[in-house]
């Protein structure tokens, strides 16, 4: 199979196209680096280092390569910078999804695998764990144009008939995460730990997410993309279905590393929710996948990455 990968200079999707590649796939990135890094691109992959908004560009590409599937990931994920900025938000997670949803359809890609939000499309939540049949309320721009995509694809489903799903992610965490954004919150502590500084914790600790291994998010994506699914199931919730505080994260991570630190506790940041977990049943019967890294092994794995890169880094730097 030809796999597009969209966003595969990234944290997650980086990952995927190691998999598909080591499953041998062919796969083409497209990433415009803006950020996505070089370092993660695989050089077995095609790369086009290219914007999902630029519709000319994009439309060569599906000529060129005419992929089998397309998994998009590439998106503007900074739920703060959405409320601040939400025409750029909604030009980059909608027009340029649409992009990709309209030459899908155009150069017959078999489906679409599109990457939402299990944590901003639902909104404050009702009930605990979350299910796909929570009602939508999205509390930020961000989730609003996520969700957005979500009502193309299927509408696209009824008029076009192209087969697409959608994986609704909770917190993913993981090597390769970007520690200098606002989101990843794992990643950020880590580093800010590891440069002997105080990290931040916006709220007073007990907002809960659902953090999931990358490793486990990469397994949903390939069981979606080459198992047998039913056409009436194109949406699924990727969680393990725990609450896990701001403060745990913390300490979970300050252990890690063996150090002593305490944090800074600041304001809660507009547009985020106080709790949230996923329910992942559908996609347990649907998919066949269940999450396998527990958090403390995911968090040992993730901050030794992090301290290995250093470790790199330096001895680099002492040899020049």
């Amino acid at each position: 199979m030809k796999v597009l990968v969209t966003g595969g200079a990234g944290f997650i999707a980086s990952h995927l196209v190691d998999s598909l590649i080591s499953q041998g796939h062919d796969v083409v990135i497209i990433d415009n680096l803006s950020t996505g890094k070089r370092e993660n691109v695989n050089s077995k992959a095609a790369f086009f280092e290219e914007d999902i908004c630029n519709t000319e560009s994009l439309e060569k590409i599906f000529s060129k390569e005419k992929p089998d599937i397309v998994n998009h990931h590439a998106a503007q994920i900074d739920l703060r910078k959405s409320v601040r900025e939400p025409l750029y938000d909604a030009q980059i997670n909608i027009l340029g999804s649409l992009n990709l949803i309209n030459l899908s359809n155009k150069y017959n890609v078999k489906k679409i695998i599109y990457i939402s939000t299990g944590g901003a499309v639902y909104g404050e939540p009702k009930y605990l764990p979350v299910d796909e049949k929570h009602l939508i309320n999205p509390q930020s721009q961000y989730g609003v144009s996520k969700h957005t995509v979500e009502l193309y694809l299927f509408a696209f489903k009824q008029t076009h008939n192209l087969d697409y799903a959608v994986l609704r992610y909770p917190n993913v965490y993981g090597p390769r995460q970007d520690p200098h954004g606002e989101a990843g919150v794992v990643a950020i502590f880590t580093e800010q730990m590891l440069d002997g500084k105080q990290p931040t914790i916006f709220g007073d600790g007990t907002k809960t997410r659902d953090y999931v291994y990358v490793d486990d998010i990469i397994d949903a994506n390939m069981n979606v993309m080459f198992k047998s699914v039913s056409s009436h199931d194109e949406i699924y919730n990727i969680g393990w279905g725990k609450e896990i505080k701001d403060i745990e994260i913390f300490e979970s991570v300050r252990d890690a590393l063996g150090l002593y630190v305490k944090p800074i506790y600041d304001k809660k940041r507009q547009g985020e929710i106080d709790h949230i977990c996923l329910d992942s049943t559908k996609a347990v019967k649907g998919l066949g996948w269940k999450p396998k890294v527990e958090l403390q092994d995911g968090i040992r794995l993730t901050t030794n990455f992090y301290k290995e890169r250093r470790q790199t880094i330096d001895g680099t730097l002492e040899q020049d």
